[in-house]
This record gives C-alpha cells, structure tokens and sequence, in this order.
C-alpha cells in the first residue's frame, strides 16, 4: 500500500524536483501539496507548485497556500537565489489551476484527522505550517505517522556547515526562516527525522556525466526541468547537488534504507546573534541536557542509489 505524504514545500528548484519525484514514485500517494513562505513569498511558491503539477498532468492534487510569514519574526532574505521564477528560470507556463479553498494548515489538519496515524508530512521548507496546525489542532500530533524533514545542520562531517544555507554561520535556511516554528515540532512528540545538511548537501550528490547526458536525449518535461537547473546552478558556481537537495526527503519516504539515522537530543536556537537558527546536538558522555527532545537524525545515506532512483523516477 502507497505511503500517504503531505508535502509541505516552498517550490524553489528543489522543492519543485521534489514534487517530482514523490509524484511520480509508485510507493507515495500524494494527498495535498502544501507551500509556504521561505524560498520565496507564498504567493510565488503557490504558484510554483501548480506549475509543477500541470507540467506533471497532476492537476488532481491540491495545492493549498499556507503562512505567509514566520511565526513570530519578520522573513529574511535568501542568500541563495532560484532565479527571476522560482524555478532555476525554467519559466514555465503559467498555471491554470486554482488553488484549493482552505488554507494549507486547516487543509493539513482535516488531512491528519481524517488519515489518523497513516500521514506523513514531509517538510522541505520552513515548518511553519505544520508547527501552526500543531498549535491550532494539538491533537493532530498523536494521529501524524511522521515527519521526514530537510532540517538542521548536526555537525556530523564537513559538509554540514561548509554548506550552510542559512544566514547565520551555520545555520540551515529552512530552521533559520523560523526557528520559533521548528522548535514547536521537534517538542511536539510526533516521529520526526531530520535531514540535515550533513547528508542533503554532501557532494556525492552529484549527477553523472552519463546522468546528464540521459536527461539531454529524454522529451520528458521534468528531465529538461532538471536539466535547465542543473546549467543554471553550475553557471552560477554551484553543484548539482543544489538542484536536488529537497529530494533527499523523498528519496527518504519512498525507501527509509538510504538513509542511515541515530537517535540524538537536539535543541533549536532561537536568540543568538552568530547561532540563530542552529540545530544543536547534546552529544555529550555526560551532563546531557535531558529536556531537549530525542529526534532522528540523519547521518549517512546511499548517494549513489539516491541518484539512481531519483534519475529512474525522473526519466520514467
């Protein structure tokens, strides 16, 4: 039976690849598609997201927009552009779609509730959706079956800060946008798996010469997708692995045995100047901050086969 996923984005080239992939993968029954601000304003990641799902023929998936702000700061400035669209300036149609009736967290708890203990959210954006339907519905979090997140920045190898995508040192964007609302989920008690940079960011994450040239013979939209993306990130001194980084979520959804995870006390930061936004991992022998919450957290994962599946379900 296919896994039921919410996918919580904020469609950002990424997110949009993501959406793909969890689409196109037999073993996920995507029930909502739901954005929010962070890679850009919600009313662009919105439309993004419709976009991708008519490039897909999936106009049967609803899109529901979500918070248009952190929760209790202003929204700062990614650092990191996708482009004048959104979407690595693949400039895609514009979508003829509307959008669902209900915003996203009321669609996100009517999801749960009527779903209890079979949905899973994956969050590939700032969690402030799913930390306001936690606040608004606190009994939604004994019926979430899980959560598999891009979230954090454990220090588990080099990558994890030499990749920081948050405006702090070594922060990750989607906990830095709203560190208030990533506090409220790792608290909350549901099954959360982080992954962090440390494994999202690494730079095995890299497609093939033959990889590339796979996408380049295809007439598959979402391949020239990926394709224009890839050029637009490596013209801007970057790697693929940008183009790719929320995919990792799914990757993750569709088979858990990519990733390998451990169990750790994290603590989110939420005042510092240098830190705001950091994941903190209590990995200490001793004197363990015991009120931080245990969560899962990724710390390796089959890059190799990751690739794989992600170009089989792309070209497919």
């Amino acid at each position: 039976m296919a896994k039921k996923i919410i996918l919580d984005c904020d469609p950002g080239m990424d997110d949009s690849m993501a959406i793909v992939m969890a689409c196109k993968a037999e073993e996920l029954e995507v029930m909502a598609v739901t954005t929010v601000n962070g890679n850009y304003p919600v009313d662009v990641t919105s439309k993004n997201a419709l976009k991708i799902l008519e490039m897909l023929g999936r106009t049967d998936i609803p899109v529901a927009k979500g918070m248009a702000a952190p929760m209790v700061r202003p929204t700062p400035k990614d650092p990191f552009t996708h482009g004048a669209d959104g979407q690595a300036e693949n400039f895609l149609p514009e979508p003829k779609t509307p959008l669902c009736e209900k915003h996203a967290v009321d669609l996100m708890i009517d999801l749960i509730k009527e779903n209890p203990g079979e949905i899973y959210i994956l969050c590939t954006a700032p969690m402030s959706n799913l930390a306001m339907a936690m606040v608004k519905a606190p009994e939604i979090k004994g019926m979430i079956a899980g959560v598999y997140a891009i979230s954090g920045a454990f220090g588990l190898n080099q990558y994890a800060f030499a990749n920081a995508t948050g405006d702090t040192p070594q922060s990750e964007w989607n906990v830095y946008v709203d560190p208030e609302a990533a506090d409220i989920v790792y608290n909350s008690g549901v099954k959360l798996v982080a992954i962090g940079l440390d494994v999202a960011t690494h730079f095995d994450v890299n497609l093939t010469d033959q990889d590339i040239e796979n996408l380049k013979k295809s007439d598959k939209k979402e391949a020239k997708f990926l394709l224009q993306a890839i050029q637009f990130v490596n013209g801007r001194g970057f790697e693929a692995y940008c183009t790719v980084i929320d995919c990792m979520a799914v990757g993750y959804a569709i088979n858990p045995d990519l990733v390998e995870t451990f169990m750790g006390r994290v603590g989110i930061e939420t005042k510092g100047e240098l830190t705001l936004g950091n994941t903190v991992l209590d990995a200490r022998h001793h004197h363990v901050w015991e009120q931080l919450p245990m969560i899962e957290i990724a710390k390796s994962a089959d890059h190799e086969r990751f690739l794989q599946l992600l170009m089989k379900l792309v070209l497919s």
